[in-house]
């Protein structure tokens, strides 16, 4: 169910628990300020979540709320992530949904890297 983006930070969620340790995952890369690994439910052929390590419901919050080193350290986090997985050529796409509208639905920022085939147009139509 999708999630309002201005609601406190909820240290339960998915991703959290993850950063803790407390649930599994497929780690591709981890700096100071991300972790990235393979989604569960995968949407196209490769598809890897980055996440930051700080507490940030969503993009909103973390360009308003993170330092400057955690939005660098993050951002290119999420670059390197994809040099290292040959998503350059032919390409990939990024995607970070924040709020009800976008169907955010878990309440920790997360970029989607999506790549693997033609990914078609930005929106469905």
């Amino acid at each position: 169910m999708p999630i309002d983006a201005t609601q406190p930070y909820d240290d339960q969620n998915i991703f959290a628990k993850i950063l803790r340790g407390e649930i599994p995952s497929k780690k591709v890369f981890e700096n100071e300020f991300a972790l990235a690994f393979h989604d569960i439910n995968p949407q196209a052929p490769h598809h890897i979540l980055v996440i930051p390590k700080g507490p940030y419901v969503s993009w909103d919050d973390f360009s308003a709320r993170a330092g400057e080193a955690e939005i660098a350290g993050f951002v290119r986090a999420v670059g390197q992530v994809a040099r290292d997985a040959g998503f350059v050529q032919p390409g990939y796409r990024l995607l970070a949904n924040t709020g009800f509208d976008a169907h955010q639905e878990v309440p920790h920022l997360h970029v989607h890297i999506f790549a693997g085939k033609p990914l078609g147009p930005m929106l469905a139509r």
